[in-house]
C-alpha cells in the first residue's frame, strides 16, 4: 500500500461552536467533517493548540509504531488517569514498559487458552436461563456475562452479585467521560454540580469492588490468577507492585477486559439479526462441530471469527486514538508541533472505500480471503504499536466462544421500531441500550 504525497495545506477550519458541540455531542460526525478538510491528515487549529486527523493506513503506522517514542496516549486517556490511576491503559514511558513486562505471561497463548473452559461453561450458564419468546436487552446481558468471565478469569472471584453496582458506574462513567475532556474539566469536577457528584460517586462504587477484590486475595494467597500474579510477583529487579499500583492494573484490567467485548457482541448480534444469510452460515458452521464450543474448535470456526471481525470493522469499540506530541516531528510531510494532538480513527478508515470495497455492507466473507493482508492499520479494532491492546487474544476467544455457545442453542431478533445508534464515549456502545428477542433453536427449547 503506498501512500499519496501529501501537499502540506494551511489549516482548515471548524468554528469554535461546532467543534465544541461536536466534541460533545456528535465526536463522529465531527471527525468526518475534519476528514472533507483533508482525506489523509487534516490540520485545525483549536483554542488550545493544533488538531490533526490522520486518515490513512500508512500515517496511522507512523502515528503509532515507527514515530510512537514522539508522543503519548491523547487528552482522553490522561484524564482517564483519575479514574483508572496509572494503569496499562493510562500510563507512559518506563513505567508503561514495565507493567507490560510483568502483565504479558497471563497473556500469553497457552494460558489463554486455559481461560476458554471457562468462557464456554460461563457462557452456557448464563443463556440457560433464557426463554423463547422473551426479551432482553442485550447490551446488558453481554455486559454481565462478560464481567462474570472477567471476574473468574483474572481474579478468580464470582462478581455476579456486582454487575449491577458496577454496571451502574460504567455507565455512569461512560456518559461523563466527555467531561473528562472538556476544557477547565479540573474546575468542573470540584464543583457540587450533579455530573461531576455521579462521576465521583461511581469512582468509588468501583473502587470499593476492586478493594474488596484485592483484600480477599491478600488473606487466601497466590490463586494462580491475574490478580495474583499483580499481588505475588516481581519485575526483573525484584520490585514487586505497590497495592496502589496493583489496584490502578486490576481496575484498568477489570473495566478493560469486558467493558470492549460487551460492545462489540452487542453491536454483532444487531448485525446478524438484520443479516440472515450471515448468521445461517455461522450457524451451520457452529452445528457442524456437534458439541459445545470449546478453545480446540477455535480454528474449526472461521466464518464465527469473520462475523465478530466484521462487526469490529463497523463498529470498533476502541473508534478513536488520540496522541499529544511532545517532540516537535512530521507525519506525511505534515509538521506536527509539540502539544499537539493527533487523532486517528478506526471507525473511519474500517469504512473508508480507499481501503474496503463496499465498506457500508456487513460482510464476514471478506474476512475469509487476503483481504486482512492488504488492511494492515487500516483494520486495527485493537489499536497498533507497542500500546496496542495486551489483551488481544483474550478478547478473540472471548467473542468467538460466546457466539458459538450462544447461537448454537438461540437466535437473537430485532424488535420492530428498535434502532443501534453508535454512542461513541470511551468505547463505542449502543445509544441507551437495545432490546432483541430471544427465539430458540430446538424444538426442545421452545417447549
Amino acid at each position: 500500500m503506498t501512500t499519496q504525497s501529501l501537499s502540506v495545506s494551511k489549516p482548515g477550519h471548524i468554528s469554535p461552536a461546532r467543534l465544541l458541540f461536536g466534541l460533545w455531542h456528535h465526536p463522529l460526525a465531527l471527525l468526518t467533517d475534519m476528514a472533507t478538510i483533508n482525506d489523509q491528515i487534516a490540520h485545525i487549529r483549536v483554542a488550545d493548540g493544533d488538531l490533526f486527523l490522520i486518515n490513512h493506513p500508512q500515517l496511522a503506522r507512523e502515528l503509532l509504531v515507527t514515530q510512537h517514542r514522539c508522543f503519548v496516549k491523547g487528552r482522553a486517556l490522561q484524564r482517564a488517569r483519575r479514574v483508572l490511576g496509572d494503569g496499562l491503559l493510562t500510563s507512559e514511558g518506563a513505567l508503561h514498559l514495565r507493567q507490560r513486562r510483568m502483565l504479558q505471561p497471563a497473556f500469553h497463548r497457552a494460558r489463554v487458552a486455559g481461560y476458554g473452559t471457562t468462557m464456554a461453561e460461563y457462557t452456557a450458564r448464563h443463556s440457560a436461563g433464557w426463554q423463547h419468546g422473551a426479551t432482553c436487552e442485550i447490551t446488558r446481558e453481554m455486559a454481565n456475562l462478560t464481567l462474570a468471565i472477567a471476574g473468574k478469569t483474572m481474579f478468580d472471584a464470582d462478581v455476579t452479585a456486582d454487575a449491577a453496582i458496577v454496571g451502574a458506574a460504567l455507565g455512569d462513567l461512560m456518559a461523563l467521560f466527555n467531561l473528562l475532556t472538556m476544557p477547565f474539566s479540573d474546575l468542573i469536577l470540584r464543583l457540587p454540580i450533579p455530573a461531576a457528584i455521579r462521576l465521583r460517586q461511581a469512582e468509588q462504587r468501583l473502587d470499593t469492588v476492586i478493594a474488596r477484590l484485592i483484600t480477599e486475595r491478600l488473606a487466601s494467597g497466590d490463586h494462580g490468577d491475574i490478580l495474583s500474579m499483580l499481588l505475588f510477583s516481581a519485575d526483573e529487579q525484584g520490585q514487586a507492585m505497590s497495592i496502589e499500583q496493583v489496584r490502578d492494573e486490576a481496575l484498568t484490567l477489570f473495566l478493560a477486559g469486558h467493558e470492549t467485548t460487551a460492545n462489540a457482541l452487542s453491536w454483532t448480534w444487531w448485525l446478524l439479526a438484520n443479516n440472515p444469510g450471515a448468521e445461517a452460515q455461522m450457524h451451520a458452521e457452529i452445528d457442524a462441530l456437534g458439541h459445545m464450543p470449546t478453545a480446540d474448535d477455535m480454528p474449526r470456526l472461521p466464518y464465527t471469527r469473520a462475523v465478530l471481525s466484521e462487526a469490529m470493522r463497523l463498529f470498533p469499540p476502541a473508534w478513536a486514538i488520540g496522541r499529544t506530541a511532545i517532540e516537535a516531528t512530521e507525519i506525511g510531510g505534515m509538521p506536527i508541533p509539540i502539544g499537539a494532538t493527533v487523532l486517528v480513527s478506526p471507525y473511519l478508515m474500517h469504512r473508508d472505500p480507499r481501503f474496503f470495497a463496499q465498506p457500508q455492507s456487513f460482510d464476514p466473507s471478506r474476512w475469509l480471503t487476503d483481504q486482512q493482508q492488504h488492511t494492515k492499520h487500516a483494520y486495527m479494532p485493537f489499536g497498533a504499536g507497542p500500546r496496542m491492546c495486551i489483551g488481544e487474544s483474550f478478547a478473540w476467544m472471548e467473542g468467538v466462544l460466546i457466539l458459538a455457545v450462544i447461537a448454537q442453542r438461540w437466535r437473537l431478533r430485532a424488535i420492530p421500531g428498535q434502532v443501534a445508534i453508535p454512542q461513541p464515549s470511551v468505547t463505542l456502545r449502543i445509544r441507551g441500550g437495545l432490546r432483541m428477542s430471544i427465539e430458540a433453536r430446538t424444538t426442545e427449547l421452545r417447549n
